[in-house]
Order: C-alpha cells, then sequence, then structure tokens
C-alpha cells in the first residue's frame, strides 16, 4: 500500500528553505563571492577563527568590601552622633579584614542603648559583640553579605567593561565571568587587534573618587608619617601621587588623605570632554542628586581647604575649594587628547566598585584566523566526503538515502547558527565534525536492523518498518546521553568550549530529525515506486 507523503515532503522543503535563509539571508547574487558574503554576514565567527584580543581579569573584591566598611564607618559616625552617643573612634582595625569595624570610647553606663541603635541599623548585615559593661564594639559583615557584595561587584565590573567596550565598536563581544577563577572576568573582542587600546579603556576602569586632603605633598612616606605624630588614625590613609593628571610625570609625592571618600565614581551621572578659560582640556562633570547634596554640604563648610581626586588608587590631582559645589564642577589637568577622552567615558559609563588586575592579555591574528578556518573547513569536507563514499560503497542505494539525510543535517546546523546570536569557533567546528559522525551512526543503526529484517525474509516495507522501529530506542539513548554531556561543557566550560557543546547539541538534535524522520520519508518515497517482491538496495 502506497503512502501519501505529499504532506511530510513540503514539510522538509519548508524547514530547508528556512534554514538556508539562516544561512545566507537575502543575497545580493547568486555568485559565489555573495553567497559568502551573505554567510559571513550571518554567521559569527569567534575569536579563534577571527582574530582579536583575548583577556582574562581578576576583579580585587576585597576593595569593594572595604568600601563599603568604609561607608558604614561614616554612617557609624553620624549614627552615634545624632543618637547623642559618645565615643572616641570608629575605624577598621585590620587593613587585612576590612570587613571588621571596631567602635572605641563609648560610655558604659549606655550600653544598653548603643546596643540598640546598632542592632535597629546594622544587624542585617553585621555581627555585632562587645558591650556588657564595656566600652568597645566590633561589627563584622556577616559571610553572606560579604559573598553577595563580592558577587555583585564582578556583577558590575562585567556591565562597566561591557559599556567601555561598546565605545570601540566590537561586534559580538564576549564578556563574562570566568568559570576557572573566583571573581575572574573573561573578555574577547573579535576583530580588534590593538591590545593597548584595549587594555588602555579597560584600564580606566579603575575606581575614582574624591577624599578631603589632611596633609601634603610630602617626599616619602617616613615625611608624612612625621606629620601626624608617627602613628597614622585610623580614619586616614596615605596615598601616593603626582598631584597632576599628567601620565607622563615622573614625580612622586605622598598624601595623608580621609579614608572615607566625599564622593566616588559611582556618584557622577555625566561627563563630557571640555577646556576651560586657559584653552586647558579639562572633564566636566555632573552628580546625582543625593552625592550633590552631599558634595556641596562637605564643599561650602571647607572653603579653602584641598581635595584629591584618586584614580586608581593614585592622587591625580589636588585643587582648592573656591567656593561651594553642588551637582556640577570640573576636573583640569595637564590632559592629553586620549587621557581627557578616557577619563570622561569612565566616568560616563560609572565607575567599578573594585580594581582590575591582568591576569593574562594576547592576541590572536587575523592571519591566523584564516588559517584556522581553512584548515577547519578542509577537514570538514575531507570529513564528509569521505563518509559519504563510504555510505554509498558499503549501503548502496541506502547509502544516497543517509547522505541526503547528512547534507540536510548541515544545512539545519549552519542555518542555527546564522539564527541565534551564537559564535562559530574552532572548537565549534569540530563539533560540526563530531555531528557529522553521529549522525552516520543513526543511519548505521537504522541500516543493520533493515539488514537484519531482510535476512529474516520480511518484505521490503516490513523490514524498514521494524529496522526504524527498533533502531529508535538506541538513537535516542545514544543522542540524550551525549546532549547531557554536551549541557555540563556548556554549563561550566569557558567561549570556545561553549561554542563546541553549541554546535554539537544542536547537531544532535537536528540529526534525531534528518536520520529518523526525512530518511523514513525518503524510504517510504523509494518504496512507493517500488514494484512488489523487490528489495531495497542496502
Amino acid at each position: 500500500m502506497k503512502k501519501n507523503l505529499n504532506g511530510k515532503i513540503a514539510a522538509i522543503i519548508a524547514i530547508l528553505v528556512f534554514f538556508v535563509y539562516g544561512i545566507f539571508g537575502i543575497p545580493s547574487g547568486l555568485s559565489g563571492k555573495a553567497l559568502m558574503a551573505g554567510m559571513t554576514k550571518r554567521i559569527h565567527l569567534g575569536l579563534d577563527l577571527r582574530g582579536g584580543a583575548h583577556l582574562i581579569l581578576q576583579v580585587v573584591v576585597s576593595e569593594a568590601v572595604s568600601a563599603e566598611t568604609d561607608n558604614t564607618v561614616a554612617r557609624l559616625q553620624q549614627d552615634l552622633k545624632t543618637a547623642h552617643l559618645g565615643f572616641s573612634q570608629v575605624y577598621k582595625p585590620d587593613p587585612k579584614s576590612p570587613q571588621v569595624i571596631r567602635i572605641e570610647g563609648t560610655d558604659p553606663t549606655q550600653s544598653g542603648t548603643v546596643r540598640s541603635t546598632l542592632d535597629s541599623k546594622y544587624s542585617n548585615e553585621y555581627d555585632l559583640a562587645g558591650g556588657g559593661g564595656e566600652n568597645t564594639w566590633m561589627l563584622t559583615m556577616k559571610p553572606s553579605v560579604e559573598s553577595a557584595l563580592e558577587k555583585k561587584t564582578v556583577e558590575q565590573a562585567i556591565e562597566t567593561i561591557r559599556d567601555r567596550v561598546d565605545t570601540l565598536g566590537v561586534s559580538e563581544p564576549v564578556i563574562q565571568e570566568y568559570g576557572l577563577g573566583a571573581n575572574q572576568i573573561l573578555v574577547e573582542l573579535p576583530g580588534i587587534d590593538d591590545l593597548d587600546r584595549v587594555k588602555s579603556i579597560i584600564q580606566s576602569t579603575a575606581r575614582l573618587e574624591i577624599h578631603a586632603v589632611v596633609g601634603g605633598p610630602y617626599p616619602d612616606e617616613q615625611a608624612a608619617l612625621a606629620s601626624v605624630g608617627g602613628t597614622l588614625p585610623p580614619d586616614e590613609e596615605l596615598v601616593h601621587g603626582s598631584g597632576a593628571l599628567a601620565t607622563g610625570s615622573d614625580a612622586d609625592s605622598v598624601y595623608v588623605l580621609q579614608r572615607v571618600s566625599i564622593v566616588a565614581g559611582s556618584d557622577f551621572r555625566s561627563a563630557d570632554p571640555g577646556t576651560d578659560q586657559n584653552g586647558l582640556r579639562n572633564v566636566r562633570f555632573t552628580l546625582t542628586n543625593e552625592a550633590g547634596d552631599r558634595f556641596y554640604a562637605y564643599t561650602s563648610q571647607n572653603v579653602g581647604r584641598s581635595m584629591a581626586v584618586v584614580l586608581g588608587g593614585r592622587v591625580r590631582e589636588v585643587a582648592n575649594i573656591k567656593s561651594a559645589i553642588r551637582d556640577s564642577g570640573e576636573i583640569s589637568g595637564s590632559f592629553s587628547a586620549d587621557e581627557v577622552e578616557i577619563l570622561s567615558k569612565m566616568l560616563r559609563t560609572g565607575a567599578l566598585p573594585a580594581s582590575l588586575n591582568y591576569l593574562e592579555d594576547r592576541t590572536v591574528g587575523a592571519s591566523l584566523g584564516a588559517d584556522s578556518i581553512r584548515e577547519g573547513v578542509t577537514a570538514a569536507v575531507v570529513g564528509v566526503l569521505l563518509v559519504m563514499v563510504f555510505m554509498l560503497v558499503y549501503y548502496r542505494g541506502a547509502g544516497i538515502n543517509a547522505d541526503l539525510a547528512l547534507l540536510l543535517n548541515l544545512i539545519i546546523l549552519l542555518g542555527f547558527m546564522g539564527f541565534s546570536t551564537a559564535t562559530l569557533t574552532l572548537p565549534g567546528i569540530a563539533g560540526v565534525i563530531l555531528t557529522i559522525g553521529m549522525g552516520v551512526d543513526s543511519n548505521v543503526l537504522i541500516f543493520e536492523r533493515i539488514r537484519e529484517e531482510v535476512r529474516a525474509g520480511k518484505a521490503a516495507a516490513a523490514a524498514v518498518d521494524q529496522g526504524f522501529a527498533h533502531a529508535w530506542v538506541t538513537i535516542i539513548d545514544t543522542h540524550v546521553t551525549t546532549i547531557v554531556s554536551a549541557a555540563i561543557l556548556f554549563l561550566f566550560g569557558t567561549g570556545p568550549v561553549k561554542g563546541f557543546a553549541t554546535t554539537l547539541t544542536f547537531g544532535l538534535l537536528a540529526n534525531l530529525f534528518t536520520a529518523v524522520y526525512v530518511s523514513r520519508v525518503i524510504f517510504d518515497a523509494h518504496l512507493n515506486k517500488m514494484k512488489p517482491g523487490e528489495m531495497v538496495s542496502i
């Protein structure tokens, strides 16, 4: 009995056209050059194929914890003063343990009031110890809060770097958490070969802060310490710098600054490069409303005093406060054109809550990428041709069936790459080649079962039915186990490994469709044309 296959054939043709469009889009012509241009426009090449910059960055999350506890120190001082509770000092006793804050000199008779004040405002984030007739209290950041802060710091760093990288005009950049190290970020920028420029953009993500100047400049740290009696107060810090934004200056001085910043990089709402009345380059900035109020309160009370612009842990400029500043101002200095542009971009896109260390940085040349493409494509083509020839020789007429299903499998896989945002990498090409092997494996399972049924004396139609029915369970088992392995690679692997897992997974899904559905339709179409009693060529 002949089967009506019109609906199934129409569905296969529609799927074929859909994924061919995914590969080429609507090309400007039918020439090989036009088709290739359409394919390269839709299928994005990864770093190892296109060339570009590769960096692994370490986020110094301890700086974010330290900045958070610095803010808490300032809040504690203000809250204790508001509650009329006396104290001698609030500080962090150990720089290596920035999550610990110490309060000294409280009145033992007010221990209950101090505890209730601290509990009401800080118990969600800090564990409180002390009191009980003593005049010392310890606040320790809870491990869960510290862990959440570190995670948030890495996420903010990724978003900030992505904003900065967007200014480079990079297509399909990879900026994500690096799974092989704690608090690390992987940055891959296809098509970018100027690693120095990339690093200058990312290096500019160093945290920018404005601090009150206690004293300086001093020639060295010993002189700076001598100015404060030989012992640095816990709420102050020593910071090196040239006092000018000119990066070429060799001068190095030491300043004594208030540890808690007046405003930090995250307080800046906008920034634009410009020039002052003397024609010198500067950066005009605008603060958020909250930061503007805070900045106004400070500058109005400290006219005539100095404040320091700290960028990347160094003093870059020291300015005198001539009048109260609310939400806008300017940073002047010996800027080059690139420096003023980079600083303004940094302030516009938001400052990092912590600095970055380079663990690895390298470039992949475009010529190496071209060689990888050529060799990868050559391997894929040779592999496909050899497999197709083997199937034709070993399975005769049925080999044509397997070859057609294999070609459709490749079209679906490449079409998926064109439709999705997935990036094709060299390991991804390996995944394509492995998919070819898996596809042939499915056909071998089916064809061998059909051969067994033919040897058992069954008619052609019955042999095909039983062959597909018995091989189906085995095909599902092999594909599911491989897809699970690919999913693990995708979850825990880095960019190139994820590319391999992506192409392998979708290739296997496409293979289930082509090896079972398409191959069966081809067999049924052939059976419709066969004479009664004739056997399939297998």
